[in-house]
C-alpha cells in the first residue's frame, strides 16, 4: 500500500532532507515551509525514522481539509478513515496542536474537538459505543496554517533529535538534526579534516563522524509505530535495521575534532562520543579558538559560537568573533561555517561571507554564515 508521509524539520533546511528522502529511494510529492511530503510503501514507515538525520519526526498524513469552524473541524477530521489506522483498542488522542494565521487557534479546543469527532467515526465504523483505549498508543499531530488543517499520525514517538547519545548537554546546546543538516549543507566529505572549535557537548563532531562512516542515526533507539502491527510488521523493522547496521563503515578513516574551553565539556563530549560508538574516530581537545592550528590543508571549521543571548555576554562577542577572523588568516585554506544569531558576525570577523543562509534554531532566528576557502589542488 503506498502512504504519504510528511516530516517537519527547521526552516532553512527543507533542501538537505528532501535529498536524504530521494536518497532513500522514495518520491517527493511536496516541499514547503518547514516540512517535506513524500510518497512510500509500509517500509518507509521504518526506513523514514531509522535512516533520516535531518528531520524531527514522521508522521502519516490522513487527512487534510479546510475549517474555518470547529463545525468544519468536526466534520473534516469525522471524514477520515481512522478504523484504517486504529485497532478498536487503540489508544487515540491529538498530543499536538500548532495553529499559524488560523481562525481556529486554541489548541485545546481543536484538540477536544477532533478526539470527538475521531471517537464518532470509530463508533460508525466498529459499530461500539464505548473504547476501552486499553492498547497501543497512537498519537495524533495537526498543524492548521491559515485555515488549511493538516492531520497526521506520529510514527516517531520521542523526537527524532534525540539518537540516545547525549546524555551530556552544554547551555546552549544544538539538536543533532540541525547540526547533522547543517553539515550536510556544507561540502564536507569524510577525507577532508573537520574541527569545531566551540564544540560543547559534541554535537558536530559526532554527527559528522557518524555522517562518515555513514551510521544511520536511528539504528540504536525505539519508535513508537514499532508497536503498529497493523501499519507495519516485525519483519519490515528487522529487515530495516539490518540493512542499516550492514551499511556502517567502522574502518573510514575520520580527522575530525572537538575543542572547547571548558574541560567538563570536553568530558561530556568523550562521553556523548563513546555512548554514540565513535569515540576512537574524533579527538577532543580543551582549547582556546585562538590556540587553533593545523598542518593540514583544506579542511573544514564547522560550529556553533556563542550567540551572547544574555547582556553580559554580548559585551565579550566583538573580541569573540575577531579571534575567529585571526584564526581564519592563520589557517586560510580552510573553509568556515559559522551558524550564530550575532547580527555583527561579519563585521568583528573582518571578513565578508561567501554564502549566509537564514535558518530558524528554534525560535531564533539565525545565520548560516559559510566563508569558502580555496578548491583543494588534488
Amino acid at each position: 500500500m503506498l502512504y504519504e508521509f510528511v516530516c517537519p524539520c527547521h526552516f532553512g533546511t527543507e533542501a538537505v532532507l528532501k535529498n536524504e528522502i530521494i536518497n532513500l529511494g522514495y518520491e517527493i510529492s511536496k516541499v514547503e515551509d518547514g516540512k517535506v511530503t513524500f510518497k512510500g510503501d509500509e517500509s518507509a514507515i521504518a526506513r523514514a525514522n531509522i535512516f533520516l538525520r535531518t528531520t524531527e519526526r514522521v508522521l502519516l498524513k490522513v487527512g487534510e481539509f479546510h475549517a474555518e469552524t470547529y463545525e468544519d473541524l468536526f466534520v473534516g477530521t469525522k471524514s477520515i478513515p481512522w478504523e484504517m489506522y486504529f485497532p478498536k483498542n487503540a489508544k487515540f488522542w491529538v498530543t499536538k496542536a500548532n495553529s499559524v494565521r488560523s481562525k481556529l487557534f486554541s489548541p485545546s479546543d481543536i484538540q477536544s474537538i477532533m478526539k470527538k469527532a475521531m471517537v464518532e467515526r470509530m463508533k460508525l465504523n466498529y459499530h461500539m459505543d464505548w473504547f476501552p483505549e486499553d492498547g497501543e498508543a497512537y498519537p495524533v499531530r495537526v498543524s492548521i496554517v491559515k485555515d488549511e488543517v493538516l492531520v497526521g499520525i506520529d510514527l516517531s514517538g520521542e523526537s527524532l533529535h534525540k539518537r540516545g547519545y547525549r546524555k551530556f548537554t552544554a547551555k546552549a546546546p544544538i539538536t543533532e538534526t540541525l547540526a547533522a543538516a547543517l553539515i550536510l549543507l556544507s561540502p564536507w566529505k569524510a577525507d577532508r579534516p573537520l574541527i569545531d572549535p566551540f564544540c560543547g557537548s559534541g554535537t558536530f563532531p559526532i554527527e559528522a563522524a557518524m555522517i562518515g562512516m555513514n551510521m544511520a542515526p536511528g539504528m540504536n533507539r525505539t519508535f513508537i509505530s514499532q508497536n503498529f502491527k497493523n501499519l507495519c510488521d516485525k519483519k519490515i523493522w528487522e529487515d530495516a535495521f539490518l540493512e542499516a547496521k550492514s551499511l556502517v563503515k567502522p574502518d573510514t578513516e575520520l580527522s575530525i575534532s572537538g575543542f572547547d574551553l571548558d574541560r567538563d565539556m570536553i568530558y561530556a563530549s568523550r562521553e556523548n562520543a563513546k555512548l554514540a560508538g565513535v569515540e576512537n574516530k574524533i579527538h577532543f581537545q580543551a582549547r582556546d579558538i585562538s590556540l587553533l592550528s593545523s598542518p593540514k590543508k583544506y579542511g573544514f571549521i564547522i560550529t556553533n559560537p556563542p550567540y551572547g543571548e544574555r547582556l553580559e555576554e554580548k559585551a565579550a562577542l566583538p573580541e569573540l568573533y575577531g579571534k575567529i577572523g585571526k584564526t581564519m588568516e592563520n589557517i586560510d585554506t580552510w573553509s568556515y561555517f559559522l551558524i550564530t544569531s550575532y547580527e555583527d558576525a561579519e563585521k568583528y570577523i573582518g571578513k565578508k561571507a561567501t554564502k549566509n543562509r537564514k535558518i530558524y534554531n528554534g525560535m531564533i532566528k539565525t545565520y548560516y554564515y559559510q566563508f569558502m576557502g580555496p578548491k583543494p589542488k588534488f
